[in-house]
């Protein structure tokens, strides 16, 4: 008979074990808190309205220059942080998609919210 330590040692060992093999596939995101702070950065506000217009620091873009356009906007700015305002009717594929831009270029990325 094994002892009751031997037993939770091959437990610990087991779960070790597997919990390094999992990933995820799902994309790093800053979530907003919800209290309102005051941050020092530079942010690049990127708008994606009901009628799935995109608009990086108010400038109306095309769905194909958005990653350009998000790049140059950040561009020289220290510690810039990319400011996503999605309408709630749209689909998720538009938020991923911007999202998607932002996590293949290393950007640090925030959801806006409503203070309602």
């Amino acid at each position: 008979m094994s002892s009751m330590t031997d037993l939770v040692f091959l437990l610990l060992i087991f779960f070790m074990l597997t919990s390094s093999i999992v990933t995820t596939t799902a994309l790093d995101v800053t979530l907003p808190k919800s209290k309102a702070q005051t941050v020092n950065r530079e942010n690049v506000v990127v708008q994606v309205g009901s009628d799935l217009k995109y608009k990086v620091d108010g400038e109306e873009v095309s769905i194909g220059a958005l990653e350009s356009s998000i790049l140059n906007s950040v561009a020289g700015k220290e510690d810039a942080v990319v400011l996503l305002a999605v309408d709630g009717s749209i689909p998720t594929d538009e938020t991923v998609r911007v999202l998607d831009i932002g996590y293949r270029n290393g950007l640090k990325m925030t959801l806006a919210t409503d203070g309602k």
